[in-house]
């Protein structure tokens, strides 16, 4: 991902919508929890190996390779992560994440935390 990707992600959140793409930025507020290091090395439902350091994540709907930009509400500290598996298996939490990112936005720790998701939908073709 470039710095351009990562800028843009965040920009388009507060700035105004420069196409009609941006203004569809989905954004909510849910449960996330992070992978143990037990996965580490383990293939994901994409087929990629399962890396704390990488910036992923795992949903149970966003199509793999979705940009999430997931924000912790109690410091605003905010990470960019690929979703490239499935889960959680869980009512109460949406968004599992790597190592790396949950330590990035300080909930590295807590087990489950409440976060902010925005991303963008696929585009229709």
């Amino acid at each position: 991902m470039s710095d351009e990707t990562a800028s843009a992600a965040v920009v388009s959140k507060s700035a105004e919508p420069t196409s009609n793409r941006s203004s569809k930025l989905i954004s909510k507020t849910v449960y996330a929890t992070y992978y143990a290091r037990k996965f580490e090395g383990r293939k994901t439902t994409s087929g990629t190996r399962y890396r704390r350091q990488k910036m992923t994540a795992a949903h149970m709907n966003l199509p793999f390779g979705t940009i999430v930009t997931v924000t912790n509400p109690l410091n605003g500290e905010s990470v960019e992560v690929e979703v490239n598996d499935r889960g959680p298996h869980s009512r109460k939490v949406k968004i599992d994440l790597s190592e790396a990112a949950a330590k990035a936005i300080g909930i590295y720790g807590k087990g489950i935390a409440k976060v902010e998701i925005s991303y963008l939908p696929e585009e229709d073709d």
